[in-house]
């Protein structure tokens, strides 16, 4: 397989209740894609599921062609799946440094063990962060924590990253920002990104790829370059 991540008939479930039904999705190193759709069409439980944060009922999942479908969270962390959830939960009583040493326990060998302050990409990335590393992350605004939440995400050196509304409650010049770091993410770190996002204008000026979702399905994909905002747009809120 040349493609970073495959999903193959994926489907999941909250008890009795379907939420996913068979998800195909191919994901090349380095690319974007824009997870798109109303709320509740199941797109937060795809990136659970890719995480390993919800089991799936159905299908499979691989990474780099190694099927990872009955890995835990953690086994997928130390295999390269960074995720940025949804409302950040970054931790509040713990500082910026703290916040992103957690994001280092990821590598389990493959990085620096115990290394202390912010590793350089990071800071590189986000220099505000450095500035502010000895305080609580509780204290911050919405777009630094933003920043950390990634921050803490990349901590682990992640091939594919996952994230989950990164412009919800940030600022405009914040979510500009955050627009170009994800760039740079793609071109210096050559790591992939998934991004559900309801800002189509940030979807399409960031993302190569989209997929719209359904009722649990996907209902359309194709490449941001070829199909319009507007279209998909009106396809979103049918």
């Amino acid at each position: 397989m040349t493609e970073l991540l495959n999903l193959r008939l994926v489907s999941a479930a909250y008890g009795n209740a379907p939420v996913l039904f068979d998800v195909d999705l191919d994901v090349k190193p380095a690319s974007a894609t824009a997870l798109l759709g109303r709320n509740g069409v199941g797109k937060t439980t795809l990136l659970r599921t890719i995480m390993g944060l919800h089991r799936l009922s159905d299908g499979d999942i691989f990474l780099n062609g190694e099927q990872v479908s009955e890995l835990g969270a953690h086994q997928r962390a130390r295999k390269g799946v960074g995720f940025v959830p949804q409302g950040r939960h970054i931790f509040p009583h713990l500082t910026v440094e703290e916040n992103l040493q957690v994001g280092l326990s990821a590598l389990n060998g493959r990085g620096i063990k115990g290394k202390k302050g912010i590793p350089d990409y990071i800071g590189d990335l986000f220099p505000k962060l450095t500035q502010i590393a000895k305080r609580h992350a509780g204290f911050l605004s919405g777009g630094e924590q933003q920043q950390l939440a990634i921050g803490r995400a990349l901590a682990g050196r992640p091939q594919l990253l996952l994230l989950d509304e990164p412009t919800e409650g940030v600022q405009p010049n914040v979510v500009q920002h955050i627009q170009e770091v994800l760039g740079r993410i793609r071109s210096e770190l050559g790591v992939a990104i998934i991004i559900v996002e309801q800002n189509l204008d940030f979807a399409w000026g960031f993302a190569d790829r989209y997929v719209v979702m359904q009722r649990g399905k996907v209902v359309r994909h194709g490449a941001t370059a070829t199909d319009s905002a507007e279209t998909v747009g009106h396809l979103i809120h049918v």
